[in-house]
């Protein structure tokens, strides 16, 4: 499998719960600062669907910007994200709360050559948490590195598609759909309706405070 190419031998877990955590739009306002940069770039950002090609459009002509344009500046934004991505609510004292009684880690689905940039904007917020950049499937990683623990481990994610992976390869895992009340975010996919919909961080850190009580619980008295 390709996911095992991706190597997290440098993530060291202690004996306790495992939150596994997205980037954009998670814990990083993304397609808010993304449309200011296209903004100052002379470009806008149309949504009409879930996807960033097909939607930019030349603020002059209205005429869509070819996929290739748009890839290079989607590169262009990570490549410049310290200048523009802020954290999303209450994520900050949120994490650092939740930090105290489980591992916090930062899978951000990018190309391994921004995590530079992204490690030194996480680290400016005082979010320093270990952070995997990668474009690999979610799910064999998250199962990696949660291999046979007995602990509660937590996925929390805008995609459904990587909250499915997820599923896909842990079992017993807390899958939180978490995405910002966006124009473009209206035409996201729905999770499977056992995943469970987060409004906010408040909202995230009592579903994620819930699951390691019920964990506890389950663990310390065993069936009859």
């Amino acid at each position: 499998m390709a996911s095992e190419k991706f190597d997290i031998s440098h993530i060291r877990l202690g004996e306790r719960p495992l939150i596994v955590c997205d980037v954009d739009d998670v814990v990083l306002q993304f397609i808010g600062p993304f449309q200011l940069f296209l903004q100052s770039q002379g470009h806008a950002f149309l949504p009409r669907s879930f996807r960033l090609h097909g939607n930019i459009v030349s603020q002059a002509d209205g005429v869509e910007i070819e996929d290739q344009e748009v890839s290079r500046l989607i590169e262009e934004f990570f490549e410049a994200q310290e200048l523009w991505q802020t954290p999303l609510d209450h994520v900050v004292e949120t994490l650092d709360r939740l930090s105290e009684e489980a591992d916090v880690l930062f899978l951000t689905a990018m190309r391994p050559r921004f995590q530079d940039q992204r490690r030194r904007l996480l680290d400016r917020m005082g979010l320093l948490f270990p952070l995997l950049a990668t474009e690999q499937p979610k799910g064999p990683i998250v199962h990696a590195l949660h291999a046979s623990r007995s602990l509660p481990v937590v996925f929390i994610d805008d995609m459904a598609r990587n909250l499915h992976s997820v599923r896909e390869h842990v079992a017993d895992c807390l899958l939180i759909h978490l995405m910002p009340n966006s124009p473009v975010h209206r035409f996201a996919p729905a999770a499977a309706d056992d995943i469970t919909r987060a409004t906010d961080w408040t909202h995230a850190a009592e579903l994620i405070e819930a699951h390691f009580v019920s964990s506890s619980f389950t663990h310390a008295v065993p069936a009859a």
